[in-house]
């Protein structure tokens, strides 16, 4: 069964029940209301004939009774009988002979003072009336013709209703529930145009309040992120086809001119180490662009650790410096080395390492003099590290683009380099809830600044 079934049917039930105990709610408390009436207006007829027998004395009962058979306005089938004290008849006009008035009755309606019952077809009621030192007991009873005549239609037309109202229902059911599940056609006639080729497209988000609203978006932000992981997945690939073409043709050349002659072994020697200083920059492109993919990688599993920051730039200086022994690199720390807190952040050591020696690295790198400053502080429980350089600097127009992968400054040079390191440094900083910062001067040198929460 369809939603739009299943929302039909249950929409004509639960209108069905709540027709039906509106039916059943009115019909009994018209049914109560008439029989509430029609005794009120038969014991004041009865009243109003005990007053005239008892106040007017030219009227008796033979009198009385000749005047209410030919009163017009007597309830139909009208009987009324009165008891005085001694439970004697003292008048009488039950011609149909419905009142039948023993001890145990009438001593039921002096001790409750009235008592009302039905026997077919009419309504019956007792009540006592006292008149001087006596008590006397009337009963009267009657047919409320025109009182259950209108409850009848009443209840006809209740019927009438209630069958006209089935198919009414259903009819309605099915338009509201093809209108309730309209935006829910047009989401999936959407979601059929999206492809792997067309995961630019979005759905209609609507109010942007309702439950609909918020599946859209949902959805949405799920395509924004296929989207990003997609276009990662191909940039990954171009970049890395396009990175690792140049060493490895560099190295499929060097090695065929090697092969085309016999040489000594001092040239084939020079060649081996050429080829290895190429295998040893294809191996550090391939995992510098590795780690950009997984740093780029949403929600990416971080093992966190509390770190020494001061720790560990004094050990990416040394493996920097080991690796470059031309390399200089100073540590100046504005810090209160009393409180070792103020030296600790959570984070990934690993990733945070290689975002620390990325920066040493290009600010060695870029600087004739090869040397580089680096200042820790802290400020708002946060870790500062600004890495100061006096190499050739960034050019204005670069500035904006320096963070984008595989962007390299138009001053760059020959120094090598894929534009992977500083994107990576970026990345690595987001993933620390931190944020980089570019300050540079064409020809008096750049300061990188790296700001890490030590909560993050």
């Amino acid at each position: 069964m369809t939603i739009r079934a299943r929302l039909t049917l249950r929409f004509f039930l639960l209108v069905l029940a709540i027709i039906m105990v509106s039916s059943v709610v009115i019909y009994v408390f018209s049914e109560r209301h008439r029989k509430e009436d029609f005794y009120s207006r038969l014991r004041n007829k009865a009243e109003g004939t005990l007053r005239l027998l008892l106040a007017v004395d030219e009227v008796n009962s033979n009198l009385l009774k000749r005047i209410e058979e030919n009163n017009p306005l007597s309830l139909p089938e009208e009987g009324i009988v009165i008891w005085n004290d001694s439970n004697k008849v003292i008048f009488d006009s039950d011609l149909k002979g419905l009142i039948r008035g023993d001890n145990p009755l009438l001593q039921s309606i002096r001790a409750e003072g009235e008592i009302r019952w039905e026997k077919e077809p009419c309504e019956i009621i007792g009540f006592t009336f006292r008149e001087g030192n006596q008590e006397l007991v009337v009963i009267a009873a009657s047919n409320d013709i025109y009182g259950k005549g209108r409850i009848n239609d009443l209840k006809w037309v209740m019927f009438s209703v209630f069958g006209f109202s089935l198919g009414f229902i259903i009819l309605a059911g099915w338009i509201y529930a093809g209108r309730a599940l309209l935006p829910i056609s047009l989401i999936i006639e959407r979601v059929k145009q999206i492809s792997i080729s067309s995961l630019n497209l979005r759905l209609a988000e609507g109010n942007g309040s309702d439950e609909l609203s918020q599946l859209a978006q949902t959805f949405n932000s799920m395509l924004t992120r296929l989207e990003a992981g997609v276009k990662i997945q191909k940039d990954f690939i171009a970049n890395a086809s396009h990175e690792m073409r140049t060493p490895l043709t560099a190295i499929t050349g060097q090695i065929e001119v090697a092969l085309m002659n016999k040489r000594s072994n001092e040239k084939y020697l020079e060649v081996l180490q050429s080829v290895l200083e190429d295998i040893k920059n294809l191996n550090r492109t391939s995992n510098r662009l590795l780690l950009l993919a997984q740093a780029n990688t949403e929600n990416l599993p971080l093992d966190k650790e509390e770190i020494r920051i001061d720790e560990l730039l004094w050990q990416c200086r040394e493996e920097l410096c080991k690796l470059h022994p031309e390399f200089s690199i100073s540590i100046f720390m504005n810090l209160d080395f009393e409180n070792e807190e103020n030296l600790i952040l959570t984070g990934n050591a690993q990733l945070l390492k290689t975002a620390i020696s990325n920066l040493m690295e290009n600010g060695c790198k870029y600087s004739e003099n090869k040397r580089i400053k680096v200042n820790l502080s802290s400020e708002n429980k946060s870790l500062i590290i600004k890495f100061e350089d006096q190499g050739i600097g960034i050019p204005e127009k670069d500035l904006p683009h320096i963070f984008q992968p595989f962007f390299r400054a138009s001053n760059s040079g020959a120094s090598r380099g894929h534009g992977i390191g500083l994107s990576l440094v970026q990345r690595i900083a987001q993933i620390h809830k931190g944020r980089t910062e570019v300050r540079s001067v064409m020809g008096e040198g750049s300061v990188f600044t790296l700001t890490l929460p030590q909560q993050p």
